[in-house]
């Protein structure tokens, strides 16, 4: 069986590999099925994102893909930067939008800079299933970075469940308790299901007529 992660992030594809090992699959990332490319992420939600990018995946290769969208979301800033996470402060790379949001939070005090990660997993079949997966984490954002691991705003966040940051953690520690993690694990007690099992396994042709 093969499953199409549909992302380009290699962070992220790093971090779906290692809590889908458990999976009897073939992990295809959205390079090695094909996909340059994914349709402008206009949706209003995470799971509307994620959906996007999964059901692109699966109409395209003809099998079943996972895909995700998450967010940083800081309460005193109404939940920005929410949706727009990556993109916050225009085309930047990762340390030049942490030091803008952290910019946007200069003179906040350490009691008030509370925050969540939010994540939506989809999973989109060629038999028209499907299924999303929610996971959240909560903390707080830092005054500066600390720790050299992990991606996005990692160095930044403060998880309440580890007392250190994500940069700080370990993958498998950070997995346990982060967003996505949670989410993916929503997926994996669906997937490891004999329904499941069955669905993911159908397959069709690719718009191009190969598998």
């Amino acid at each position: 069986m093969k499953l199409v992660v549909a992302t380009h992030n290699q962070g992220k594809l790093a971090e779906f590999r290692r809590m889908l090992a458990t999976l009897n699959v073939e992990i295809l990332s959205a390079t090695e099925a094909g996909i340059s490319e994914f349709p402008p992420e206009n949706g209003t939600t995470y799971a509307e994102n994620a959906l996007l990018k999964a059901g692109y995946a699966t109409l395209t290769t003809g099998l079943p893909a996972l895909a995700d969208d998450s967010g940083l979301e800081v309460d005193i800033l109404s939940g920005a930067p929410g949706i727009f996470s990556a993109r916050y402060g225009g085309k930047l790379d990762d340390g030049e939008r942490i030091a803008y949001l952290l910019d946007q939070l200069k003179g906040i005090p350490k009691g008030a800079r509370s925050a969540s990660f939010v994540c939506a997993v989809v999973i989109a079949t060629p038999a028209g299933e499907v299924k999303v997966f929610h996971g959240e984490c909560r903390g707080e954002i830092l005054q500066g970075p600390r720790g050299s691991g992990g991606f996005g705003y990692d160095p930044i966040f403060y998880s309440l469940d580890l007392t250190k940051s994500f940069a700080e953690a370990g993958d498998e520690e950070k997995q346990r308790v982060s967003h996505r993690g949670r989410a993916l694990q929503h997926f994996l007690d669906w997937a490891l299901t004999p329904a499941a099992k069955t669905t993911m396994s159908e397959t069709m042709p690719r718009r191009d007529g190969k598998y």
